[in-house]
């Protein structure tokens, strides 16, 4: 097993490089609402990542329930209140995603859309805790595990919650995605050029003559 140091930069640069393709879906979608350019761009984005929508938004829930049994069953970090909160959300998506994946269904976005929408608030609230007293006294954490207190911490905001909240709205993109691309269809073909019409040609088929009168 990796030492867990090398662990928490693996899981750091991963939740950055969501956070970053999250910020370019969305930035990308603003600028579709106000540019028909960016409008034909997003969508031609969109019908080449929604072959794959599926199968990239399993690799984000098993990454991230491998992460998260990582930590407690490896590193020794127990899971807080809130934390099994996340994982009783996420984890489900891996067999939801999974059986999707292999029976090719990309239907499956609103079965997956109610694990996000309950699962990113959850995070979002667990590292708010982490962070604002005010909000950490709302909460009816153990004081043995407490969810005010970050295993750990890097680049100042990246900890277990922040991974989480970023890998819902990653698989919620996903699905955003897979939905938008089905929906923008193939491209349009042209239509076919008509046919030129043909001129009509003189009847050169001669008169049957008349018997001459006896």
């Amino acid at each position: 097993m990796p030492p867990v140091r090398f662990a928490d930069t693996f899981f750091t640069a991963l939740a950055l490089l969501a956070d970053a393709v999250v910020a370019l879906a969305l930035g990308g979608a603003v600028a579709a609402l106000v540019s028909r350019r960016a409008r034909a761009g997003m969508a031609v984005i969109a019908r080449a990542v929604a072959t794959q929508a599926v199968p990239l938004a399993f690799v984000v829930a098993a990454v991230t329930t491998a992460g998260s049994l990582y930590y407690s069953e490896y590193a020794g970090y127990t899971p807080c209140t809130l934390c099994w909160y996340q994982r009783i959300l996420m984890y489900p998506l891996v067999a939801i995603l999974g059986i999707a994946w292999l029976r090719r269904d990309r239907h499956v976005w609103p079965t997956v859309v109610p694990f996000v929408a309950l699962g990113a608030p959850v995070a979002l609230y667990h590292w708010l805790v982490e962070r604002v007293p005010s909000i950490a006294s709302t909460t009816s954490c153990s004081l043995d595990v407490p969810c005010t207190s970050p295993w750990f911490e890097k680049l100042g905001f990246v900890t277990l919650a922040w991974m989480s909240f970023t890998a819902f709205v990653l698989v919620g993109t996903l699905m955003a995605v897979a939905v938008a691309g089905r929906r923008g269809g193939a491209p349009r073909a042209d239509p076919p050029a008509p046919e030129p019409a043909h001129e009509a040609r003189p009847d050169t088929t001669p008169e049957p003559m008349e018997p001459a009168p006896s």
